[in-house]
């Protein structure tokens, strides 16, 4: 009797080695070397998926941040815009102020010229002399009268212009004479004829009328 014709000891009965599932070398070195393409091919797969991956990200993130400048600049334009409308509406307030300031300041004066001529008839109704007592009780409510309206336009700002003493200012005095005497100064005034307003010592209202020693 043969090898061949003796059953395998090691094989269940009716059973090879294919049947009980058991790979012999070789066809484990052919399996393992038929494998080897394919898992360098899903290796090469992963690298280039990954690759792409990281390239599409890189492309988001650069576009996240071009958007983000955009962002800025558009920030930057509007923030100039806002500044510049800031700055023209505060020289339109101030231009607004001044310009209600002048009206307010002509209208004032223009009211209190109107008024001085009363002023100046007070001053000499003040400045003649009485002699009765009707006249003397007369004279303290004229008095009273001017003393009230020059309150009043002290409290608007209206002053009256130092002139007897002074030296001739052509800004605030009206010279109407000159005369010729050593015992005053060059330019000095000696006379006044008219008194003068200043409003806020600014404006003036009305010229003093003077006469000057040259």
């Amino acid at each position: 009797m043969s090898n061949k014709d003796l059953p395998d000891l090691n094989q269940p009965e009716g059973k090879t080695a294919e049947d009980s599932g058991m790979e012999s070398p070789l066809a484990r070195e052919e399996s393992a070397q038929s494998g080897e393409p394919q898992d360098t091919k899903a290796a090469e797969e992963t690298a280039e998926g990954d690759s792409a991956g990281a390239g599409s990200l890189k492309d988001e993130i650069s576009a996240l941040k071009q958007a983000l400048e955009n962002k800025k600049n558009e920030m930057n334009e509007l923030l100039e815009k806002a500044q510049r409308l800031a700055a023209e509406y505060d020289n339109y307030r101030k231009r607004t102020n001044r310009e209600k300031e002048r009206l307010y300041s002509d209208a004032v004066c223009d009211v209190v010229s109107r008024f001085l001529p009363v002023v100046d008839n007070l001053e000499r109704a003040l400045a003649s002399e009485v002699e009765t007592e009707e006249g003397k009780s007369l004279r303290e409510g004229v008095s009273l009268i001017l003393r009230q309206v020059t309150d009043i336009l002290d409290k608007l700002g209206v002053k009256p212009i130092e002139a007897v003493g002074k030296t001739f200012d052509p800004e605030l005095h009206n010279a109407v004479m000159h005369v010729e005497d050593e015992n005053y100064g060059t330019g000095e005034i000696i006379e006044e004829f008219q008194k003068g307003y200043t409003y806020k010592d600014e404006i003036v209202i009305r010229h003093s009328m003077v006469k000057v020693a040259n």
